[in-house]
Formats: structure tokens, sequence, C-alpha cells
């Protein structure tokens, strides 16, 4: 059972589920910088919450490698790095070629359908510069993988990708990020994908990771990121 499902397991609306998914968010996002000392004493007073929900959120954020112990019973966000980030799009494109290829060779109009809804939902948030783009850009490419038949895998996927959305957040809205063309980049791997071109589809998605990680790469290269 993996972190998410873990937490998950708790009680709906329960505290250690609310305090572990704001958690998730901030770290996520960037709110809570990497490296930071994460003390109990004051996400209390951020979260509004007791001492023992935190303290089990971030032991179940480790597991997710957002959150290190630094001791018996201290903690700290994740630090980032280019080693880091390397090993993550690495791995992102190895599992993620494996579950879109399978996703494709399952095909079905009812996956085609979900992948083409939450493509347009994720465009309509893009053009309206909506608050919701970022769920609704995980929602698609995870709808593209969604007919893989590998639980196991498409739980890796989320997880990876949650660590590389991190860095994108902490990059920003860098200028020469926005020059590119990233919409025509996702209607181009989810026309391949619903064409059953595996082989087409799988390009379009490494090199749109491959493209963004090389922008990041050099913002981790020149300490922009650190």
């Amino acid at each position: 059972m993996n972190t998410l499902d873990r937490a998950a397991d708790a009680p709906e609306g329960s505290a250690t589920q609310q305090a572990y998914h704001r958690l998730r968010s901030m770290i996520v996002t960037g709110a809570l910088r990497p490296g930071e000392k994460l003390k109990i004493d004051g996400l209390r007073r951020v979260l509004d919450t007791g001492a023992s929900p935190i303290r089990e959120a971030l032991s179940l954020l480790t597991s997710d490698n957002l959150v290190e112990r630094i001791d018996q019973r201290g903690f700290r966000a994740a630090a980032v790095s280019a080693e880091n980030f390397g090993e993550i799009l690495q791995l992102r494109c190895v599992l993620e070629d494996l579950a879109l290829r399978e996703s494709i060779a399952n095909y079905s109009l009812e996956w085609e359908e979900a992948a083409v809804l939450a493509h347009h939902r994720m465009q309509r948030a893009q053009a309206e510069k909506a608050e919701s783009f970022e769920d609704l850009h995980k929602q698609f490419h995870m709808a593209l993988l969604a007919n893989a038949r590998s639980p196991i895998l498409l739980k890796f996927c989320s997880q990876l990708y949650d660590l590389n959305i991190r860095y994108r957040y902490l990059a920003g809205s860098a200028l020469a990020y926005q020059k590119r063309d990233v919409r025509d980049e996702h209607a181009g791997i989810l026309a391949a994908a619903i064409a059953q071109d595996g082989d087409t589809a799988s390009e379009r998605l490494l090199n749109h990771y491959k493209l963004t990680g090389a922008f990041l790469s050099g913002l981790l290269g020149d300490g922009t990121l650190g």
C-alpha cells in the first residue's frame, strides 16, 4: 500500500488526513522551501491542528520522499538537487513509457473519451488561468496512462509526477519555459494516443518531459533553484 492509500485509509476528514494533504501541497508548491525545518509547534499554528496528526502526516510524507527525518524526532522538507531531479526524470520516462504503451494496447472507447475530456478540462483551465489547472494537468497525464492494468506502476507514476511538479513550482513562471507551446505538445500526445500509435505517443510524451527537464536542469545548474 502506498502513502496516498495509507493517508486515504484514515477516516474521511480526519486530522491526520487533512494535515497530510495540506503539508503535501505546501511542500510540492514551494510554500515550505527545500531543506526547511518542519517544526511541530509552528505547523500546529499554521494548520490549526494537534501535534499528533502533524507527526503522523510527516511520517507518511517521508515515504513520498517529500520529507526527510533529521534526527529521532525532527523533520525537514526534502532538499532538491540536480542529481535528484535527474533521477526523477529518468524514472518518469522509463515508467510512463511502459504505462502509456500498455494503456494504448488496452484501448477502449471509454478510455479515449476520458482522456479527451481530461484534455479539454485542462486546456480550458489553462486558457482561463484557473487555479485548478495544475490538478487538471495531472489528471490529463494520468488519464493517458489509466488503461494500463498495472496498479503498482500507476501509483509510482503518480508519485513521480508530484516529485517532478515540485521542481516546476520552484522554477516559477520563468520566461524561457513560457515560450514553449505546451498546449500543442499536449494535443500531439493525445492525438497519437487515441490513434493507437504507441511509438509516436511515447516519443511525444518523452520529448515533452525532456524539454521541461532540460530547462529545469539549467536552473539547477546555475543555482536558481538551490
